[in-house]
């Protein structure tokens, strides 16, 4: 039982607007929670990712699962990845339709495939042949999603719009010091049908290595990807930078080098974890020893001391 167990979340980082940063705080809490007890009955870093995601998908305030974005032609298409750093084992999915919880499907690939990623039908089709309950396309769609691309078409607004970046995603480490990553979206309003953002691409949106730490990466998806932001971060830790130091050079590199603003969450080999940004907020919630924390804004640590459940 030599390490600590730690686990981070993220709700996506952009310019949250105040209602929907009010609202997203209770969600960020709760996958924090949900997660954290996998840990806390010594279940494993892996285990831990996927339920505190799959929390943050079935959560309509999040643009992963139910309540993720509706794409050109008016439907929904989700990516997810999840990483062991134990083995550099990973799972991806992309441009799946009608599973409302892509970040247990990414498992499924990862455990069940000697595949790194599916896309679209034949993931659609080995779902089926797995028996994934795969729900109405409907049902994934909030009434939100369909207004703000409503909104969209109307004013035919182009890539200078105000993009919405509402990716989640966990990093943990487990009491065997094995950490793990998992990120989920529904990508961005009106993205072209078939549009693959970081999220699921492997040193991008996620990356996990129990020799340097794990990192979930939320942001402009073709900046991320330009940079293979998890995979520099980790990078700069493996020169001897802290998680925040890395977090920030990455992120600030980012932006001086493709004009791409993000946030990320990171977790060290020895459980020393950072939650940063460059855009206007980011959502997230970290546990570690016995202290709920938690914060939208820049620089903001809200802490709250919770009971072990033990």
């Amino acid at each position: 039982m030599g390490t600590k167990p730690v686990l981070v979340v993220h709700g996506g980082a952009w310019a949250i607007p105040d209602e929907f940063g009010e609202r997203s705080i209770p969600g960020i809490k709760n996958a924090v929670k949900s997660g954290f007890a996998v840990l806390e009955m010594g279940g494993s870093s892996m285990k831990a990712v996927e339920i505190a995601v799959r929390a943050l998908e079935d959560d309509t305030m999040f643009d992963a699962g139910h309540g993720a974005v509706l794409n050109a032609d008016g439907y929904v298409e989700l990516d997810a990845i999840i990483m062991n750093g134990k083995t550099l084992a990973a799972g991806a999915v992309s441009c799946i339709r009608n599973i409302s919880n892509p970040v247990t499907f990414a498992c499924s690939v990862l455990e069940k495939t000697p595949y790194v990623m599916l896309t679209g039908m034949g993931a659609n089709q080995f779902a089926e042949k797995l028996g994934i309950p795969q729900v109405p396309v409907e049902e994934l769609v909030t009434d939100h999603a369909k207004a703000e691309w409503e909104q969209y078409r109307k004013y035919k607004q182009t890539g200078a719009q105000k993009k919405v970046h509402d990716t989640v995603g966990a990093v943990a480490i487990d009491c065997e010091g094995n950490v793990a990553c998992a990120t989920s979206t529904g990508g961005i309003t009106n993205k072209m049908v078939g549009r693959v953002g970081d999220t699921p691409v492997i040193g991008s949106g996620g990356y996990a290595d129990n020799l340097v730490g794990a990192v979930s990466a939320t942001g402009h998806g073709e900046s991320i990807m330009k940079v293979t932001l998890a995979r520099l971060i980790l990078f700069h830790m493996e020169q001897g930078k802290t998680p925040e130091e890395a977090a920030d050079s990455a992120l600030h590199y980012m932006e001086k080098r493709v004009h791409g603003r993000g946030g990320v969450i990171v977790i060290s080999k020895t459980g020393e974890w950072t939650a940063r940004f460059t855009t206007k907020r980011m959502a997230w919630g970290a546990i570690k020893e016995g202290v709920l924390m938690y914060g939208l804004n820049p620089g903001e640590i809200i802490q709250e001391i919770i009971k072990p459940s033990k």
